[in-house]
């Protein structure tokens, strides 16, 4: 994945990639589709139109972002913004290109970030929480392409560094802070969801993981910078097939209160992208 910053004396826009399993119709339906978007980012919903919407549910407490689609151009672009209210006006360009080898690269441009240091926070969080996501859009298109997803995103407020954030949640939920990849792992702490699986990634303050159990699917534990010295603790799952949608409405209720419980006060929507 790489990233450029492109300035300009009133805005700037964060510009990643990513390179995807896929046709472009399969890359397309898993970024411009409800469905699609729901497996990897936040549930979503998308009337996929010029003049059309893309709904992001950001969790109970938060409600849904609503953005216009300015652009529509199945199976390649669509641009969808939302006003300014205040600041720049906020967009994000989806762009879908075919590559050799059946996959095709995937790029974001998200614009409407002002310039100077009163934006520098939003802008470095939301570029890592994108970087986040779209790396979960490969490992949906790798390991569950075209299957819906039932996911449970929570975050909650930790005091302190990043780093200690990170290390006071893996030990909240009983999980090792240092797997290493291909490890089978659960959290084991009294109380705490079911959480187990086979480590696919480890990177500072994140452990990723392919699940087995509460069902198949993807997991993210991940500490997040919140300013001011604080940090958010989150928790994203991802899961997929049989058993998916019972699970989830088994242990959302109490994903959020274990989250409560251990790390109260949260800040942030669930599922923004606000990781660092």
């Amino acid at each position: 994945m790489s990233a450029e910053h492109h300035d300009t004396p009133r805005t700037r826009a964060i510009d990643l990639d990513i390179e995807v399993p896929g046709t472009p119709e399969q890359v397309w339906e898993a970024v411009a589709s409800g469905p699609g978007i729901t497996a990897w980012f936040v549930p979503a919903r998308v009337d996929g139109r010029v003049d059309g919407t893309v709904e992001l549910d950001f969790g109970p407490g938060f409600g849904v972002e609503t953005a216009r689609i300015t652009a529509w151009e199945p199976p390649r672009r669509f641009v969808a913004e939302t006003a300014g209210e205040g600041r720049p006006a906020f967009a994000m360009e989806w762009l879908v290109e075919a590559r050799g080898g059946g996959t095709c690269v995937v790029r974001l441009i998200n614009s409407g970030f002002g310039s100077g240091a009163d934006w520098d926070a939003e802008y470095d969080a939301t570029e890592a929480g994108w970087r986040l996501f779209l790396y979960n859009l490969r490992l949906y298109l790798t390991h569950f392409p075209g299957q819906r997803c039932s996911s449970v995103l929570v975050n909650g407020h930790a005091d302190g560094p990043v780093d200690r954030a990170f290390a006071d949640l893996a030990a909240a939920l009983g999980l090792p802070t240092e797997a290493r990849e291909g490890e089978r792992v659960a959290a084991t702490a009294s109380g705490a969801p079911p959480l187990a699986g086979v480590v696919e990634r480890v990177a500072p303050n994140m452990l990723t993981l392919l699940l087995e159990r509460p069902a198949r699917g993807i997991a993210f534990v991940v500490s997040e910078p919140a300013g001011g010295g604080s940090a958010h603790a989150s928790v994203y799952t991802y899961l997929f097939g049989d058993g998916a949608a019972e699970a989830t409405a088994r242990d959302e209720p109490a994903w959020r209160a274990w989250m409560q419980r251990h790390f109260p006060m949260a800040e942030a929507p669930a599922g923004q992208p606000a990781e660092g």
